[in-house]
C-alpha cells in the first residue's frame, strides 16, 4: 500500500484510469484515423484528429467506467476481473458513477463543439448501446450479448467519417459492418479461455451454452460476412487494387485460423482448441486492414 500522500493520488488516479479500459480504448481508436484519412481523401490535419480522438477516447472511457460500475457484482466472481477498483471497493460505486457520467458529458460536449453535432450524437448512441442495450440488458439474458451490444465497438468508424464529412457514408456503414461482423470471432475465442468465469458469475455468453462446435461455425459465418463488407468497400471507396488484395489475403487467413479451430473442436486429437491463437489474431487482422486503408489512400495510384 502507497505510504505517501502522492502515492495514494497515483494509486487512486491509476484506479480511475484502469476503470475506462485503456486498452480497449486504444483497440476501438486504431480504426478512427483510417476511416478519417478514406472520408478526406487524405489527411484530415491534426487538430481534426485530435479532437476527434479525444473525444471519442472520453466517450469510450465513460462507457466502460459505468459498465464496470454495473457489473461489479459479477467482477468480483470473475477472476480475470476481480482486481478492478469497483470490484475490489479501492474506488466506491458512488465515486465509479459519478466519474462515468463526468466523463460523458465531458465528451458529447467536447466533441458537439469542437468537432460537430453528428459526431456527438454517435457517441451517445455509442455510449447508450454499451451501458444500456450491452450491459444492462443482453449481457445477462441471451449468449447474442456480444454480437447486438458489440455494435457499440462500431461506432468510432461513424464517428471518425462524420467528423471529417458532418454525415455517414456508405463507405462508414460497410467499415462498420467489418467491425460488427468481426467482434463475435474476437470476442468469442476469449470467452472460450474464461467460460468458467463467466459461467460462475451467471453470463451466458454463447461458449459458456454452447458447445465449441457451434461456437466455431458461428464465427465462420461472421468472418465471411465481415470479409464481404471488406471487400465491398473496394467499390464503395474506390480503393485500388493493392487494398483488394490485402483485405482478401488478411480475411483468407482470419478465417483459416477460426477454421482451425473447428477441426480441432471436431477432432480433439488434433490438440488443444488453441481460442487466445483466433483472438490475438483477430486484433491483427483489424489493425493491418485499417494499415492497409491508410496506405491505400496515400498511394499514387
Amino acid at each position: 500500500m502507497p505510504t505517501t500522500t502522492w502515492g495514494r493520488v497515483r494509486a487512486t488516479a491509476g484506479g480511475y484510469v484502469t476503470l475506462t479500459k485503456p486498452r480497449v480504448i486504444e483497440l476501438l481508436l486504431v480504426t478512427t484515423i483510417p476511416t478519417m484519412i478514406l472520408a478526406e481523401h487524405g489527411w484530415p490535419g491534426w487538430w481534426l484528429v485530435v479532437a476527434t480522438l479525444v473525444g471519442g477516447a472520453l466517450a469510450a472511457g465513460s462507457a466502460n467506467v459505468l459498465n464496470c460500475y454495473l457489473d461489479r457484482d459479477i467482477d468480483q466472481v470473475m477472476n480475470r476481473t476481480r482486481r478492478r477498483p469497483t470490484a475490489t471497493g479501492a474506488i466506491s460505486p458512488r465515486a465509479a458513477l459519478t466519474f462515468g457520467l463526468v466523463l460523458g458529458v465531458v465528451a458529447l460536449t467536447w466533441l458537439w463543439l469542437l468537432v460537430n453535432p453528428v459526431s456527438s450524437l454517435l457517441a451517445a448512441s455509442a455510449i447508450v448501446i454499451y451501458v444500456v442495450g450491452y450491459t444492462m440488458i443482453l449481457k445477462r439474458r441471451t449468449p447474442q450479448n456480444i454480437v447486438w451490444g458489440g455494435a457499440a465497438g462500431c461506432m468510432p468508424v461513424l464517428i471518425g467519417w462524420s467528423s471529417v464529412t458532418g454525415e455517414v457514408g456508405w463507405p462508414a456503414v460497410l467499415l462498420f459492418g467489418v467491425v460488427f461482423f468481426w467482434t463475435p470471432p474476437h470476442y468469442w475465442p476469449l470467452s472460450m479461455k474464461f467460460r468458467r468465469d463467466y459461467a460462475a458469475a451467471g453470463v451466458p455468453m454463447l461458449p459458456v451454452v454452447a458447445k465449441d462446435t457451434r461456437v466455431a461455425r458461428e464465427m465462420i459465418g461472421y468472418t465471411v460476412a465481415m470479409i464481404a463488407c471488406s471487400l465491398l468497400l473496394v467499390p464503395a471507396a474506390g480503393m485500388t487494387w493493392v487494398y483488394a488484395v490485402v483485405a482478401s489475403g488478411l480475411g483468407a487467413w482470419f478465417l483459416w485460423s477460426c477454421i482451425t479451430l473447428l477441426r480441432r473442436a471436431q477432432d480433439p486429437a488434433r490438440g488443444k482448441l488453441r481460442a487466445m491463437t483466433v483472438f490475438h489474431a483477430s486484433i491483427t487482422y483489424l489493425t493491418l486492414l485499417s494499415v492497409a486503408i491508410t496506405v491505400d489512400v496515400f498511394l499514387p495510384l
